[in-house]
């Protein structure tokens, strides 16, 4: 597939959010009372409620679908104009829009900020799927996403076999000991800067330090070594700044003394606080680390037999985040307990980001899963 880059954005045909009328007990105690999803249509469900594919976002994506995978679901896109409804849902503790730390607790008539509770993988999945039935699409023809997006997209169809014809699951499985670290850490950079005030700061003040910090690291897992050699080597910022500068100097922030690479990752986190809340970030990074399919089950293979759907998992040959041999055993175990699986590796450079910087691999990957 090649689509170009200035291919126009699909733009939702509908987007909106829900309300459920009924309080939401969390899997780790807790409820949310009145629960918000948003939700973003593209395209209409048929007569059968069928043709629905219900895309699952990671860690900082939204409802938009097409707003940050342009190239599967904008114009010219393997999902584009072949008659599918796609359905993106802002997952809990976000911030765009869906019930998340930002939001107001009716308990208090303040927002929940630090006291957010922990939301698990499952119960994003228990109640996107009840939306979807709010919405009469009766099955999804396919649950898609990578990272906790296929977090969602195995959960949804080990809890909901009835409801998932097909899955594509890429980079994702649970975290091993190095990812719950780097989360660990990532939450105490936010958690260490002044400005996070116990997660009570005021709006337009949040601490953009600690979660610039946590973003910057958090890009060094999503990328490789390789392609960080090959971008950056140890060339000086391209800003011209001299890396071979006294520490004096640099000790006194002039200029920042920095390598490119260096340059690279201040400028990712500088992006990111922009757009992103620090308490969603740390909501998020924590449901990520509680993934488990075997959790409640006697073991991951007793969770995978409830899977009815044809599974497709997609590991990404440079991901030390969620290593291909992960995947693979992930794959071996439900091939044992009976499961339509297979597996599938996205070479590329580009660590755990390659499925967004390799579109046209991974719909070359994914093409035929479809027909």
């Amino acid at each position: 597939m090649s689509v170009s880059p200035s291919a126009a954005l699909a733009a939702p045909s509908f987007e909106g959010e829900h309300r459920f009328d009924e309080a939401f007990s969390l899997e780790a105690g807790g409820v949310l009372e009145s629960p918000i999803l948003r939700y973003a249509l593209y395209g209409e469900p048929n007569a059968a409620g069928d043709n629905v594919i219900f895309v699952a976002h990671a860690l900082s994506g939204s409802a938009r679908v097409a707003d940050w995978w342009p190239r599967l679901f904008s114009e010219g896109g393997l999902f584009h104009g072949r008659g599918y409804c796609i359905l993106g849902i802002n997952m809990l503790g976000s911030c765009y829009g869906s019930t998340g730390p930002g939001s107001i607790d009716p308990a208090t008539g303040r927002p929940y900020g630090p006291k957010f509770p922990l939301v698990s993988i499952g119960d994003m999945v228990t109640l996107q799927a009840r939306l979807i039935e709010k919405l009469s699409m009766r099955r999804l023809r396919l649950v898609m996403g990578a990272s906790i997006g296929g977090m969602q997209a195995l959960e949804m169809a080990i809890r909901f076999p009835e409801l998932v014809e097909r899955v594509i699951s890429i980079g994702a499985a649970p975290l091993q000991a190095m990812g719950l670290g780097l989360n660990h850490l990532q939450r105490r950079m936010i958690q260490l800067d002044p400005a996070w005030k116990g997660g009570k700061y005021a709006p337009g003040e949040q601490p953009r330090e600690g979660l610039a910090l946590a973003r910057a690291l958090a890009v060094c897992s999503y990328k490789s070594a390789e392609l960080f050699e090959q971008r950056f080597a140890r060339k000086p910022d391209r800003s011209g700044e001299d890396p071979w500068a006294s520490l004096h100097e640099a000790a006194q922030g002039l200029s920042g003394r920095r390598f490119d690479v260096a340059g690279y990752l201040d400028y990712q986190g500088e992006r990111f606080v922009e757009r992103f809340d620090a308490n969603a970030y740390l909501a998020i990074t924590r449901s990520m680390d509680t993934f488990d399919p075997a959790r409640g089950y006697a073991s991951a293979e007793a969770a995978f037999r409830r899977i009815q759907a044809e599974i497709m998992l997609v590991s990404i040959s440079s991901d030390w985040l969620f290593p291909p041999a992960d995947i693979a055993a992930m794959a071996e175990s439900m091939t044992s307990a009976g499961v339509r699986c297979q597996l599938r590796e996205l070479v590329s450079s580009h660590g755990h980001d390659a499925f967004l910087a390799e579109p046209d691999e991974l719909a070359r990957l994914i093409g035929p899963f479809m027909r």
